[in-house]
């Protein structure tokens, strides 16, 4: 069965993630897919963390304290949020290999540098043997990010990381233990119990505001 993880340069949560990925990819095939977070929020009408107030001190705090029990390196870049397609133009144009994506998540939350511009892209740019302008312009990588957007949104997916597993979604860097347990085949995920909470009814609906 297809397994694909769909990430975005701008998510600490990714990152944090992303060993495991990484490693899950070396036994088996994982398609790794860049994605535009905010395609994925406009799509379904909603705001990123990182644009509520509250939210955004507490997930902050939340990615030190669990970058530190992961024991990984982490230094948030310049500024965040900030606008991630360089970085994903950039990760598409090599590739999207495990080199690339590993590179590139260490150039901004490990190294803590700026991802938004080819100038800021040019350090990681030069490990990974590709010139950063011309990343930025590759026509191929944009079309290809537009198409991850469009078949992630059709995955269902709202958020990233997000990994996709026989049809079902497990979002979040600490749903990993989750969806490890679903693709080794845990017989949980096939039982009346998990099931049913797919089938419970709605009761109530909040109201659009104004």
């Amino acid at each position: 069965m297809a397994i694909r993880w769909y990430f975005d340069f701008i998510s600490p949560f990714a990152y944090l993630q992303w060993p495991r990925i990484e490693a899950l990819a070396a036994r088996q095939q994982v398609e790794l897919r860049p994605v535009l977070l905010a395609a994925l929020l406009d799509h379904h009408g909603q705001k990123g963390p990182a644009e509520i107030p509250a939210k955004r001190d507490f997930t902050y705090r939340h990615v030190v304290w669990k970058a530190a029990r992961a024991e990984r390196p982490l230094r948030f870049p310049p500024a965040h949020p900030f606008n991630p397609l360089a970085a994903l133009r950039l990760c598409l144009h090599a590739g999207a290999t495990p080199a690339a994506i590993g590179a590139i998540f260490e150039h901004i939350w490990a190294e803590g540098r700026a991802a938004d511009t080819a100038e800021a892209l040019a350090p990681v740019a030069a490990r990974l043997g590709v010139d950063a302008a011309r990343a930025l312009e590759d026509a191929e990588a944009k079309a290809t990010l537009r198409r991850h957007s469009v078949e992630a949104i059709a995955d269902g997916v709202f958020g990233v990381p997000t990994l996709v597993h026989d049809g079902r979604l497990y979002w979040g860097e600490d749903a990993t233990d989750m969806a490890e347990a679903a693709i080794a085949g845990d017989p949980l995920f096939d039982s009346a119990g998990m099931h049913a909470v797919g089938a419970l009814p709605v009761a109530a609906r909040r109201a659009p505001a104004g």
